[in-house]
């Protein structure tokens, strides 16, 4: 009896072993009852897959649509910011015009800040820090000059400083010493308070990437976190221009005005296009 229990088990066992070894070994077809377990298995997976997952969707979608009603609060305070701003924008405009032609301004002081902006493609930007040279596409032939503003979407690059008459070369901001004879410092207010803040803006410290703003009055509302706009003072940058942000505010040298580190809106690492400021002729006097 009991050698009987043993031929038994060992019997079972070599068919599990058998079964094992046909299971695990490398085949290109599944015998049918095999492929009758996946096929069951899978179409019970998908009536638990497909509404796990309609489930799991709809909890997403609740979020996002948390995510939709704040991006469209925030989209209709921009659209009525807008709308505002457009009817300001227009009834200054409107007020500007009738003043205008009360103080009966001449064609060419109503024209005076009409500028055009011409695209150029930045074709060899130098990164030697002793000649930072950058060169566009654009020369006397496209009527590009000498001292004109070169600028990004974000704001001054520089000026044109050598003008071929396919290409032109640009000097940029970064290269501003207040000790180099040729530097064209820039003369600079506050955006907000043009009528209050003035200072110029002299040398970029290749360190740090700031530009130093000088000539600040002690009492000059200039403050961190302000953008600074060129003035349109000494007639060579034209006024309007962003130039950066103020990052900080200290007392000058000497203690009778103050200075302000300024970090440059523009990007000059990777500069692509630049938009050639051009100002209306100060000559075409079309009255």
């Amino acid at each position: 009896m009991r050698n009987k229990r043993m031929f038994v088990l060992m019997l079972v066992f070599i068919v599990f072993v058998a079964v094992m070894g046909f299971s695990i070994r490398e085949r290109k077809n599944l015998s049918w009852p095999e492929n009758f377990i996946l096929d069951s298995s899978a179409f019970v997976q998908q009536w638990i897959y497909r509404p796990a997952g309609y489930v799991a969707g709809l909890f997403k979608d609740l979020s996002n649509l948390r995510n939709v009603y704040e991006e469209n609060e925030i989209l209709r305070k921009t659209a009525a910011e807008y709308a505002r701003a457009s009817i300001t924008y227009n009834r200054i405009e409107e007020d500007n015009a009738r003043l205008k032609e009360e103080l009966k301004f001449t064609q060419r002081q109503k024209e005076l800040d009409n500028y055009q902006y011409i695209i150029a493609q930045v074709v060899a930007a130098s990164n030697d820090p002793y000649n930072t040279t950058i060169r566009i596409n654009l020369g006397s032939k496209d009527g590009i000059k000498p001292n004109m503003a070169v600028v990004t979407d974000k704001g001054l690059v520089g000026l044109t400083s050598r003008v071929d008459p396919f290409f032109s070369s640009v000097m940029p901001i970064t290269d501003l010493d207040v000790n180099a004879p040729d530097t064209k410092a820039i003369a600079a207010t506050v955006l907000g308070k043009e009528n209050n803040s003035f200072g110029m803006i002299e040398s970029y410290d290749k360190d740090t990437g700031k530009l130093t703003m000088s000539k600040i009055a002690e009492n000059d509302p200039l403050a961190k976190g302000d953008t600074v706009i060129t003035s349109g003072l000494g007639n060579v940058f034209p006024k309007g221009i962003v130039i950066g942000t103020v990052d900080s505010r200290q007392v000058g040298d000497f203690g009778l005005t103050n200075t302000a580190t300024i970090t440059p809106a523009a990007d000059f690492d990777h500069l692509t296009d630049v938009f050639v400021v051009k100002v209306p002729e100060s000559g075409a006097d079309g009255q």
